[in-house]
């Protein structure tokens, strides 16, 4: 196995700034917004959606470090393209879940900071430990977020149409990442690190839901 290099100047500057933009700017998406429906929502039903959307935010925060954080250690060239454009079209959630945030009074994740920073620390073991780990680190993410975008679907309150059509094609989204992972040669990761991944993800989603 062939030892990794350090990332370049620029491309380490590069990470710094999207990581700054990620957590403090507002971020533009590069398609429209999925939500086409119009809902007025009760109190109750308001604050669950923005909760909710909390969450989804969040994980798109972390979405972010981790493909930046695996793309500024790769060693496949192509494969490093291939994890910035994912973090490119992964901008778009970004803003969704942002914009929906706003239009329901509510806000971002005041931790939005710490998360970035356990997932790029999370992204860069996995790249380090080589790339087909880092694709199967990839793989298991990007299905445990479509199993919990599956289960937003569940708990959104059903009026509220403009946050589960976003949801929706958030889940499409990464469903097609993951087959793009695993066709690039994403290995199989062992038993327990899936399982410490859905209990690291359990206490996040447990806290941004309040935070």
């Amino acid at each position: 196995m062939s030892r990794p290099t350090l990332p370049a100047p620029d491309r380490l500057l590069s990470a710094l700034d999207h990581s700054l933009r990620t957590v403090f700017a507002r971020p533009n998406a590069s398609r429209p917004t999925p939500a086409r429906s119009s809902a007025t929502l009760g109190e109750t039903q308001r604050r669950e959606s923005g909760a909710l959307m909390r969450v989804n935010h969040v994980g798109e925060v972390c979405a972010q470090a981790l493909y930046q954080s695996q793309a500024l250690v790769c060693r496949d060239p192509a494969l490093r393209d291939a994890f910035e454009q994912a973090a490119k079209e992964e901008i778009d959630h970004l803003a969704w879940t942002r914009q929906r945030l706003d239009e329901l009074g509510d806000r971002p994740s005041l931790l939005n900071p710490l998360w970035y920073s356990g997932a790029f620390a999370l992204g860069t073991m996995a790249g380090l430990a080589g790339d087909r780990v880092s694709l199967g680190f990839l793989v298991e993410t990007e299905r445990q977020v479509e199993q919990h975008l599956a289960s937003h679907l569940d708990r959104l309150p059903t009026e509220d149409l403009p946050s589960r059509e976003i949801v929706a094609q958030m889940k499409i989204d990464e469903a097609e990442h993951a087959e793009h992972a695993q066709a690039a040669g994403a290995m199989t990761l062992p038993a327990p690190v899936p399982q410490l991944m859905r209990l690291a993800a359990r206490v996040m989603t447990r806290v941004a839901h309040r935070l």
